[in-house]
C-alpha cells in the first residue's frame, strides 16, 4: 500500500514491519488487520492495514453508510512503542525502539 499525507511518502513496500495484528474475521463489522511499520530513512512510524465499517478504516459511501476500507496512518514514536510492546517480541522492541 502506498499513500502520500501531508506531503510524505509512506509504502508499506518499502517500510520495515514491526508487527503484524488481526482482531475477528473479515465478514465481521470490526474485523482489522493492521501492521505496524517504520521507514527505512527518517525512522518514521505508521499503520496500515484495512478493517470493517466499524473501524478506523472505514469510508463513507452514501449518506449513513459507512463500509470497511484500507488506509495508512501515521503515529507518533509514543504510540508505536506502546504498540510494538504490546504486539511483537522483546527482541523486536528493543531492535527498533533500543534508542526511544
Amino acid at each position: 500500500m502506498k499513500k502520500v499525507i501531508n506531503g510524505r511518502r509512506w509504502d508499506t513496500e518499502k517500510a520495515n514491519l514491526i508487527c503484524e495484528v488481526v482482531n475477528g474475521l473479515p465478514c465481521d463489522l470490526d474485523y482489522v488487520k493492521v501492521g505496524l511499520y517504520q521507514t527505512p530513512r527518517s525512522k518514521r512510524f505508521f499503520l496500515a492495514g484495512e478493517g470493517g465499517p466499524m473501524t478506523v478504516f472505514a469510508h463513507a459511501v452514501s449518506e449513513g453508510t459507512l463500509c470497511g476500507g484500507e488506509r495508512i496512518i501515521p503515529i507518533g514514536t509514543d504510540v508505536a512503542h506502546w504498540l510494538a510492546e504490546t504486539n511483537a517480541s522483546e527482541e523486536t522492541v528493543k531492535k527498533f525502539f533500543e534508542e526511544a
